[in-house]
């Protein structure tokens, strides 16, 4: 029988070798913000606002608006506030965010941000023509941006293809958070050698929380500390990494902000 995964052998979570935490801290919380554009030419990748008539408009200013108001106001807000609490930030990013959004892919990378590669637009994988080229002409605009080769890589809307891991490798990518398959890293198998699975979270990310559950604000406090509580006896046997995906569209406007922050001050 074939095995129920394809690039990740099943293992159970208490059968993992056990790991040193670094510096001694074995909760490790990984902060990611995704930063993506999405053009205002084509149909949104999703949306909030639902237009009369239950038909698709275009062009869709109202979700258009809704996530540029994220990177105008909801980013330098929430840069603020991870940056006052000195937070390491990973960013995953739509390249054409450093031509269209220039001023904003400059502040991530000056704030120290470690950058990802998020394919050239939020587009699905599964709709790209050349699925390879998207990935190697994200790498060299990557690499060109920031100096240094990028290592990690997010699928816009995990939409992968059945290469996409063998792409990734090939590409110079040496971990991915597309397979959110354990709470810590696993090695996956591709045609070009191993590539790391690294943690990445759909319970814990603001699009699922207030875009698709519609919960309130406090929702992500929450569901934060009520996480800690049910990690932390697991933490003496094992490391666990933490992730909260968030969006500045999303957790950017002042009525959920403040509950994050006050989730970071319980973290830290």
């Amino acid at each position: 029988m074939k095995p129920s995964n394809p690039r990740i052998p099943f293992r159970l979570a208490t059968d993992m070798p056990a790991l040193t935490p670094p510096h001694g801290r074995p909760l490790m919380v990984h902060v990611v913000v995704n930063l993506e554009h999405w053009p205002f030419e084509e149909s949104m990748p999703r949306g909030l606002f639902v237009a009369p008539h239950g038909k698709t408009p275009w062009p869709d200013l109202g979700n258009f608006g809704w996530v540029e108001y994220g990177l105008r106001c909801g980013f330098p807000r929430l840069a603020r506030i991870l940056a006052d609490k000195a937070i390491p930030v990973s960013a995953t990013m739509n390249t054409n965010v450093i031509e269209v959004y220039p001023r904003v892919a400059e502040a991530a990378l000056r704030a120290g941000w470690e950058i990802i590669g998020h394919a050239l637009q939020q587009r699905s994988l599964l709709l790209e023509q050349n699925e390879l080229e998207v990935i190697e002409q994200s790498a060299a605009r990557l690499k060109r941006f920031t100096g240094i080769q990028p290592r990690g890589w997010l699928t816009p809307g995990i939409g992968e293809s059945t290469d996409t891991p063998d792409h990734l490798k090939a590409a110079g990518f040496d971990h991915i958070y597309d397979w959110m398959v354990d709470d810590l890293p696993d090695w996956m198998q591709t045609r070009h050698g191993p590539l790391l699975a690294m943690p990445y979270t759909l319970e814990l990310n603001d699009v699922m929380i207030f875009a698709l559950e519609k919960q309130s604000g406090a929702e992500i406090y929450q569901r934060i500390c009520d996480t800690v509580e049910i990690l932390e006896p697991e933490l003496k046997a094992q490391p666990r990494v933490l992730t909260i995906g968030l969006h500045p569209h999303i957790i950017g406007v002042p009525h959920r902000l403040k509950y994050l922050a006050s989730a970071i001050d319980m973290l830290v």
